[in-house]
């Protein structure tokens, strides 16, 4: 039944407090040693566990979801010409690979106009030159480089680092192990410039001692974009555009997930990403088909989830668009209930936070 509550639901439904202190700035140890909330949307129950405890409340032939998305390096450092003032430029995504032209976020952008000059690397042999301005921090820029495609990909890869988020980068600089520690063990497909954070949580261990109960996995591909971390600025949630991500859902993941449904098994969501997709690659209710493409689907309650049975997603920021997407399927209520609680108990939140699973 839909709470009319929220029929027409507006952003600060989805405020709550969250102290600075509680969002982590690095990842647990071990990544299975996050803490995990799970939350039952039946008895409404709610249980404090060990990421690694996520093997309990899963069956042999439950389905998993995975987003194997690689991180690509793309912080890159620089100098603006003539007053090598530092900058940095986040890589979102390459629009011409012949031109070397590419969508990117500038910061401090106040002072990057069109024409300037940008210089990267410890002997600033590599240059681009800022094309077209696109937002108040995006910028299109060139990259001038006479090599070919592969070579500059090659060079920007040399130079760049983990893509961690602002949230993080208030905290600490990027360190050497950032490219490691923010990447899923099952990264496979490069593009995303951020990483989805619960596959985080997931060793090897805990991967092989799902396969051995018998827990069944298919991936699809979401590449995370800087709308991983955007605010809504509208009270109205219908009138939020969200930023696309490009998205790929082969043949194969949904025979294994429209399977999974006509056999009555359980299907969980690893992350945001993945419930998303999923929603998105839709057909009629109980049935996905294959993507290949851009998505920029918004979810907000009410919303019929008809795929997944489970889902589990890092502890997200108030009023974020993660945040809404969990609590449509958590029901709003329930998830802030438990948010609260999480915040209470001090679990950590963001992108090397605790986690939630919802059942």
């Amino acid at each position: 039944m839909i709470n009319t509550l929220y029929t027409n639901a507006k952003l600060s439904q989805f405020k709550f407090k969250l102290p600075s202190e509680l969002i982590a700035s690095k990842p647990p140890k071990q990544r299975d040693m996050a803490r995990l909330m799970v939350l039952d949307r039946n008895t409404k129950a709610i249980e404090h566990k060990l990421f690694k405890d996520i093997l309990d409340y899963m069956d042999e032939d439950d389905l998993m979801v995975l987003n194997n998305t690689k991180v690509f390096p793309a912080r890159l450092r620089g100098q603006k010409e003539k007053t090598g003032a530092q900058i940095t430029v986040v890589l979102l995504r390459e629009l011409n690979t012949e031109t070397f032209l590419w969508d990117v976020i500038v910061d401090p952008a106040r002072k990057i106009r069109i024409g300037n000059k940008l210089y990267f690397g410890d002997d600033e042999a590599l240059v681009a030159e800022v094309i077209d301005n696109t937002t108040s921090r995006g910028r299109a820029i060139r990259f001038l480089y006479d090599g070919s495609h592969d070579d500059l990909i090659k060079a920007l890869k040399g130079i760049g680092m983990a893509p961690l988020p602002d949230e993080i980068l208030k905290m600490r600089d990027v360190t050497n192990t950032d490219l490691t520690e923010y990447q899923s063990l099952f990264a496979k497909v490069e593009g995303s410039v951020a990483a989805p954070t619960t596959s985080l949580h997931f060793s090897r261990e805990l991967l092989t001692r799902m396969e051995i109960k018998g827990v069944r996995t298919t991936e699809l591909t979401v590449h995370c974009g800087i709308g991983s971390f955007q605010t809504i600025d509208v009270e109205d949630l219908s009138k939020h555009r969200q930023d696309s991500e490009e998205m790929h859902i082969g043949s194969k993941c949904c025979d294994d997930i429209n399977r999974a449904i006509a056999q009555g098994r359980r299907i969980l969501a690893v992350g945001t990403s993945v419930l998303r997709a999923l929603e998105t690659a839709e057909t009629i209710p109980g049935k996905v088909a294959p993507f290949d493409g851009w998505n920029n689907r918004f979810i907000f309650p009410p919303h019929d989830f008809t795929i997944n049975n489970m889902l589990v997603a890092n502890l997200q920021h108030p009023m974020s668009p993660q945040f809404i997407l969990v609590s449509s399927f958590g029901g709003p209520e329930l998830t802030m209930e438990a948010y609260k609680l999480a915040v209470k108990e001090k679990y950590k939140f963001g992108t090397y936070g605790d986690a939630l699973l919802i059942k």
